[in-house]
């Protein structure tokens, strides 16, 4: 009686081994069948409104390129004779901030300025903000994290 239990238990345990693996490509092929009907679905409406492919569903929007579109970064490097003109109004307002300040100033400072609530949430985006800016030559960062106008 006892190697029958025996034999059970090693046969639910290699059949367990087996199962694993096999689940995991289960899983795997159940998402990839998921995209491929949401993909089928997709293509058949864009059939039907472009008649195969044979006529525009609409007609083509011209591009338009503004900073950060496409790769073109917001904050470029700061050259010489370069203006603030060349930031966009969000960074220009955050170099005003410091600019202004009677000393070196710390993230929550500049968005306490920008009205935002002094939380990790706000606070954490306009330090990388200014970490931009310091990085590209547009302000100076201290070693206490605290930014100067350069």
């Amino acid at each position: 009686m006892v190697g029958v239990l025996t034999w059970t238990i090693e046969q639910r345990m290699r059949l367990t081994e087996r199962a694993e693996p096999l689940r995991k490509e289960l899983a795997e092929i159940d998402s990839e069948l998921g995209r491929l009907e949401a993909a089928e679905v997709v293509f058949g409406q864009w059939a039907e409104a472009t008649d195969g492919g044979r006529q525009p569903s609409v007609e083509p929007k011209p591009v338009v390129v503004t900073p950060g579109a496409g790769g073109m970064r917001l904050i470029p490097d700061r050259e010489k004779g370069m203006g603030v003109e060349v930031l966009t109004p969000e960074y220009r307002r955050i170099k005003e901030i410091v600019v202004k300040a009677s000393g070196p100033v710390m993230a929550k400072d500049v968005a306490l300025a920008l009205s935002r609530e002094n939380t990790p949430a706000k606070v954490e985006p306009v330090r990388g903000q200014l970490r931009k800016l310091s990085d590209r030559g547009w302000l100076t960062r201290t070693g206490s994290e605290r930014y100067l106008p350069r």
